[in-house]
């Protein structure tokens, strides 16, 4: 991607012949669209190349690498935006682009912006926004490849996150091609899944990485405080506001903000949040002027924030604004060919740590941890590793030096929960599993006695529709 300076572009033509100019493919069916956009970006100082289809724009970017951005239609005859997008996010991946159509959907935004699409705007669109789109979007300097691959073992490196595990390997490919987007993230999964890493990557690999990275704990504040330390407030605000306090939200300006456990927020500041997304703007406490913030907004939950939204604990609304880009992360009980890589990594970096000769661990220690179900997952095994480490007596871990105290191996429910007899013995018992065995036999016995009239089984089983809908989804095959 090649342009003179990112100041300078939208500020007049500059020479045709210059190879500074950005080169920007219009792809539209519709020829008056094409026309209309070839004249705004050519007075705009650009380049421009046009096709009606999305099979004419692949053979001209072919014939042309150093396209700066494409701006496609989504409703193509033959190979259609969507499409298009995903061929050239394969064969391009540093080449930006903007999808417009006339029929726009929070589900086809969504899709738009998982396929790495930089932008999504509705037509007819305003020529300010346009200007400023495109613009930003021909910001973006193109980046080395992020993934290293070691092509012996098959491991894959992502910033500070390390795979072997396609599950991972999926979202080490999404997150550069999310990086630079400015739409919202949200990041689920259980504790010590590495949420943070995964966030601390998405900002790492994009347009922000030299602008501040601010973490907050929605959970560890307390809720008199939050506020305040999001917002800021001004002296006076309340009892012991002795002076001015710029927020967190003013200090990550131009940066990232990562709202960790997202769903320990208090209601009356999702309301307060919703707008900082939607409005891009703020109210310190104590004061009436709001205050503009360029902020990316990265969430991440262990909860399942859409039970929360069904069950009245969290924003509808905002959940959708925080989940315009959708990543799970996987618990390590998914991922299990990552244990002895991440075994190996902790190993070392303790070992150094704690200046001990701990070379390797022994195949019976590492067939201990491979059959264990880490509900603390990589933080766990991390943990683990460190105390083994500082425990051992010899330069190989063994099973006794895994401290593994707290290891149980899961009970499976191959019986009736009402037959199953739930004695809490030495061994414990998993929880969650039992109750989730009830909830799916129940639901079955209510649709079994309705004939499948969920109305009557949710009613049965005091549930309104929705969220029998909801709890029945989770165990569709």
């Amino acid at each position: 991607m090649s342009f003179v300076r990112p100041e300078n572009f939208f500020k007049g033509a500059t020479n045709s012949q210059d190879d500074t100019r950005p080169k920007i493919l219009i792809v539209d069916d519709d020829q008056s669209l094409r026309e209309f956009l070839e004249i705004l970006l050519a007075k705009e100082g650009c380049d421009t190349f046009s096709a009606s289809s999305g099979e004419k724009a692949l053979r001209l970017m072919e014939n042309n690498e150093d396209i700066s951005l494409v701006i496609s239609d989504v409703k193509m005859p033959g190979i259609d935006g969507m499409t298009l997008l995903k061929e050239i996010k394969t064969k391009y991946p540093d080449v930006p682009v903007i999808l417009i159509t006339a029929f726009a959907s929070l589900d086809n935004a969504m899709a738009a912006m998982k396929e790495g699409a930089w932008d999504y705007l509705t037509k007819p669109f305003r020529l300010e926004e346009i200007r400023e789109v495109v613009g930003k979007a021909l910001e973006t300097k193109p980046k080395a490849p992020y993934m290293i691959r070691d092509v012996a073992d098959k491991i894959y490196k992502l910033d500070n996150m390390l795979t072997k595990s396609p599950v991972m390997l999926k979202i080490f490919q999404l997150i550069p091609r999310i990086a630079s987007s400015p739409s919202s993230v949200l990041i689920s999964g259980e504790s010590g899944t590495g949420k943070e890493l995964a966030a601390r990557a998405i900002h790492n690999l994009g347009i922000r990485k030299d602008r501040p990275f601010i973490v907050i704990n929605c959970g560890g504040i307390p809720e008199n405080l939050l506020e305040s330390e999001l917002f800021g407030h001004k002296k006076g605000a309340f009892t012991g506001a002795d002076r001015e306090k710029q927020g967190l939200f003013a200090i990550a300006n131009q940066g990232t903000i990562f709202l960790d456990e997202i769903g320990e927020l208090p209601m009356t500041l999702q309301v307060k949040l919703l707008r900082v997304v939607q409005q891009k703007s703020f109210t310190s406490l104590g004061d009436t002027s709001e205050k503009s913030v360029d902020v990316r907004i990265l969430a991440a939950t262990n909860r399942d924030l859409e039970k929360e939204v069904i069950n009245e604990r969290f924003r509808e609304d905002l959940y959708y604004r925080l989940n315009v880009i959708p990543i799970r992360m996987p618990p390590l009980r998914e991922r299990t060919e990552d244990i002895p890589l991440l075994v190996q990594y902790f190993l070392d970096k303790y070992s150094k740590e704690q200046n001990k000769a701990v070379q390797g661990i022994s195949s019976f220690a590492m067939d201990a941890l491979e059959k264990y179900s880490f509900p603390g997952n990589v933080r766990e095994l991390e943990n683990i590793i460190e105390r083994s480490v500082a425990l051992a007596t010899s330069n190989l871990l063994l099973p006794d030096s895994l401290s593994l105290a707290e290891y149980k191996q899961q009970k499976s429910v191959e019986s009736s929960p009402f037959s199953y007899d739930p004695y809490l013995g030495p061994e414990g018992l998993d929880l969650e599993q039992f109750l989730n065995y009830i909830e799916k036999t129940l639901l079955k016995k209510a649709l079994k006695m309705t004939n499948g009239v969920k109305t009557e089984a949710a009613n049965i089983l005091g549930l309104n529709l929705r969220s029998f809908r909801y709890r029945l989804s989770k165990y569709a095959p």
